[in-house]
């Protein structure tokens, strides 16, 4: 089964990301706006409940992070994704090796980038424009996550949770 690990922002950052993303991404439906902690990966029912007492273990160790959504960048020419740039903080940078080392399913895809997915799967001239009118409204919002989720797969290509970590420590 394919597994995540994700940090949903406060109802107010979620529904200014939706006010786009309803419009510009096509998995509006499958996952509520998240900030990707450690990407999809696969894993069995044994493995998971190794991975879940690893979580309990971080998630008892950090602190609620501190997250500036501090302007609207884009993955151009990686991707032509749109996103709520996370100013990414030392806390968070740490919190995400430390999923990285100790999660160790899945390869890493991506340079850890902190963000919010706000547009995607867009042509090309999309992109341009779309990406052009958005930089202009801009984004400066801060929030404070107090947990995590352990994400799971459907079938329909949809995102639940499988389990939610609250974050308790002084880290």
């Amino acid at each position: 089964m394919k597994y995540g690990i994700v940090a949903f922002p406060s109802k107010k950052l979620q529904d200014l990301a939706n006010t786009y993303r309803k419009r510009y991404d096509p998995h509006y439906a499958k996952i509520t706006p998240h900030m990707t902690l450690k990407d999809s990966f696969d894993a069995t029912d044994e493995d998971i409940q190794s991975i879940v007492r690893q979580l309990d273990e971080i998630a008892a160790k950090y602190a609620p992070l501190n997250i500036h959504a501090s302007r609207i960048s884009s993955f151009f020419p990686t991707t032509n994704a749109i996103y709520f740039r996370i100013e990414p903080t030392e806390q968070l940078v740490a919190f995400h090796n430390v999923l990285e080392e100790k999660i160790s399913f899945g390869n890493t895809k991506h340079v850890f980038v902190p963000h919010i997915t706000i547009a995607q799967k867009m042509t090309d001239s999309e992109h341009d424009d779309i990406f052009g009118q958005l930089r202009m409204t801009g984004v400066d919002e801060k929030d404070t996550i107090d947990r995590i989720h352990l994400l799971y797969q459907l079938e329909d290509g949809s995102w639940t949770t499988y389990e939610t970590f609250r974050l308790t420590g002084a880290e």
